[in-house]
């Protein structure tokens, strides 16, 4: 029987890499002429039935309830990952999308400063070197070979995407959520993230439609991957071993987007982009090694609550 630490670090490595998928499903969307905005709308609306009956079957139609007080924090939450998701998207339309997740992995390291400046958290010596080793691999895939300068605009907006986040995993940690269940936190993420992108809609002219069947799969595939499992692995993990670990293990987003690249879209890989990714698993494998973590990992028991029996 797997340890709680030992699920944490294998959900948070599968949620980060699943949040690595985004390029793949939103890319050829944006090549169909839809923005932004209307692929977020589509790939939310479209996860939020999906998450409620995970949700219905695990927990029971009396799970749904939530307090005042719940509300509110989740409504924020729920805002945060809406702008982070925003952001991130808007910034592919001004970069390559592998050179924006490799930048988006700064979170990190702001999830380390607001959880030692705002919760006195102590940052060990062992994971300062893993965040300098798993940046420095990163600095490594970032450096374009053609001598280009990255658009400012792009840079911004992907710096807004990890500050909203790293607050959405301090967020959670540091709050009553860590508590309610996890399918049940992003049921309502979800569903207050949602209101965004209907904001944006109703004030704006950004608004598309999906025109092909592959337009449709796309959709559906930003609903699973990056959206309901890599939230609910993210989550989870952040419950099981807090918000430093979960961030640091979240460098496997840029490298799963570098191979889509590579596999995918005919991007070449460099030796000095290979040795950043080994870099950034290396560090990855270090954070996890570092803890009481059984070596013989065989497969995950339970990902969702057990249903409570009546």
């Amino acid at each position: 029987m797997l340890s709680d630490k030992a699920k944490g670090y294998i959900i948070g490595a599968l949620g980060a890499a699943s949040y690595g998928t985004n390029p793949l499903f939103a890319l050829p969307l944006y090549a169909e002429g839809m923005t932004p905005n209307s692929v977020l709308f589509f790939r939310y609306l479209l996860a939020i039935p999906l998450m409620g009956l995970m949700l219905l079957f695990r927990r029971g139609s009396d799970q749904f309830k939530i307090n005042g007080k719940q509300g509110i924090l989740l409504f924020v939450m729920g805002i945060l990952m809406a702008v982070s998701s925003l952001t991130l998207f808007l910034s592919y339309t001004y970069m390559d999308a592998g050179i924006a997740s490799t930048l988006l992995f700064v979170y990190p390291i702001m999830v380390a400063l607001i959880m030692a400046l705002g919760f006195h958290e102590k940052i060990t010596i062992a994971t300062s070197l893993c965040i300098v080793m798993a940046l420095t691999g990163i600095a490594m895939l970032f450096k374009k070979t053609d001598g280009t300068t990255l658009s400012v605009t792009g840079a911004v907006l992907v710096m807004m995407s990890s500050l909203s986040y790293a607050v959405y995993i301090v967020g959670v940690n540091q709050s009553k959520l860590r508590y309610m269940p996890t399918l049940k936190v992003i049921f309502y993420v979800l569903l207050f993230g949602l209101t965004v992108f209907i904001v944006k809609i109703l004030y704006g002219n950004t608004f598309t439609l999906p025109q092909s069947v592959l337009s449709w799969v796309c959709l559906i595939g930003l609903a699973v991957l990056p959206t309901a499992v890599s939230f609910l692995c993210t989550t989870s993990a952040i419950q099981l071993i807090g918000p430093t670990p979960t961030a640091i293990l979240g460098a496997l987003e840029p490298v799963t987007a570098v191979l889509i690249g590579v596999l995918l879209f005919g991007e070449t890989v460099t030796p000095r982009v290979l040795l950043g990714m080994i870099l950034i698993l290396l560090a990855v494998s270090l954070v996890v090694g570092g803890g009481n973590v059984h070596r013989k990992i065989l497969h995950i028991h339970r990902l969702f609550p057990r249903k409570r029996q009546k």
